[in-house]
């Protein structure tokens, strides 16, 4: 039977949307395992479509297997009783609120701290909880505020978002992290802690080198399309039928790369000699190197130029990303165990996105698709009721 490295760690989830959800299916795919609390009306990714299968929102579907759902009014208090009842047992509790909101209820972190002193407390915010704390949290709005647009999208063009809520994605992460961390620390000592995460840090963090360039320098990054700022050719060029991208990082490769298309002499050219006088003489570079890269298809070039030690590839559609994958083995699409022992495999909800972690003795599983709302309530319901008991009579 599969080692599970989570396994009996109970993650109370009242998060939604993306962020949260990312994070706590993380743990679930982990061996976690997590009661999704939704309010009547579910969770919003369930009404954010089309796309649809079998009559779901994929985007709803994309972060929820590995989760119990059971729906919980928080302005009734006989389903605020049930969710602190939760919140006592868990041993990580996952919210993303406004900041403020949980203490309406009595499930902030220090009225559970005295009940649960073992818990380990992630709140995610859009921008902290101090003077930020009543701004809006919409991915979109903190790209925008946050920088990212600014850098990305073709010189100045219109400012671009990224094409998927990537906010949202690094702050799910890093709160998977910092919960990960407390629960070690807990190891030791025996206590839980509180994991801050806001998406305007998540986001900062994750701007690496564009960061850095300005914290050290002063240096305010602007948008210049897929090129690289610090690196040269590292962009996507045009071919006889399509874009291809280059991500040359050093003169060795440089050099390859101007014997491979035929033009050898580039390497040796004053302009080009090495990354810094490549990245002065962009402009030039792209003319020269087009001029060559006409003369074949993108797909010829990658062959050609992957061979040659050359990092290059054509620019796939999301379609033909996953069919690479496929075709280097690394098994991109999953299907979730309770499907595949009902035998439907006709049924969609079953295939998943593979998790990308990989571990030799306690690999992540799949174990159920993303529940229907409300699909577990009477049966996390009695699991509650059966704790309580044993809590009673220990």
């Amino acid at each position: 039977m599969t080692r599970l490295p989570l396994d009996g760690l109970i993650v109370a989830d009242f998060s939604r949307v993306l962020a949260g959800p990312l994070c706590t299916m993380t743990l679930g795919d982990l061996g976690a395992e997590i009661i999704k609390i939704e309010r009547p009306e579910g969770d919003d990714t369930r009404a954010w479509g089309p796309p649809y299968a079998g009559g779901h929102s994929t985007y709803y579907l994309g972060v929820n297997r590995n989760k119990r759902s059971i729906v919980l009014d928080l302005r009734d208090p006989a389903d605020v009783k049930i969710a602190r009842t939760l919140a006592e047992h868990a041993d990580v509790l996952v919210e993303n609120f406004r900041p403020a909101t949980m203490g309406k209820f009595g499930l902030d972190e220090p009225n559970l701290r005295a009940a649960n002193p073992r818990l380990v407390y992630c709140s995610i915010s859009a921008f902290g909880a101090g003077v930020g704390q009543d701004l809006p949290g919409y991915d979109l709005l903190v790209q925008a505020m946050g920088g990212l647009m600014s850098i990305t999208g073709p010189h100045e063009g219109e400012p671009t978002k990224v094409g998927v809520a990537i906010v949202d994605v690094l702050a799910g992460l890093f709160a998977t992290v910092g919960i990960l961390a407390a629960l070690r620390d807990r190891d030791r000592t025996g206590h839980g802690q509180r994991v801050e995460i806001n998406l305007l840090s998540a986001l900062l963090s994750g701007l690496v080198n564009q960061a850095a360039g300005y914290v050290l320098t002063g240096t305010v990054p602007h948008a210049i399309g897929n090129a690289h700022p610090s690196i040269a050719p590292y962009d996507v060029f045009d071919t006889a039928d399509g874009p291809l991208a280059l991500a040359v990082g050093t003169d060795r490769q440089f050099a390859r790369l101007c014997r491979i298309i035929g033009e050898p002499d580039l390497a040796a050219d004053d302009r080009f000699r090495t990354n810094e006088l490549r990245v002065r003489h962009r402009g030039e570079l792209r003319t020269c190197l087009e001029r060559r890269l006409a003369t074949r298809r993108a797909r010829e070039w990658t062959v050609a130029l992957t061979a040659a030690g050359v990092p290059a590839g054509a620019v796939n559609n999301v379609g033909e990303a996953f069919a690479l994958a496929e075709d280097l083995g690394l098994a991109p699409i999953r299907r979730t165990a309770d499907l595949d022992a009902d035998g439907d495999d006709a049924d969609p909800l079953g295939r998943q996105v593979a998790n990308p972690i990989a571990l030799s003795a306690t690999p992540v599983t799949y174990r159920t698709r993303a529940p229907r709302l409300g699909e577990h309530s009477q049966g996390v319901r009695r699991w509650l009721d059966e704790l309580d008991l044993q809590r009673r009579t220990a």
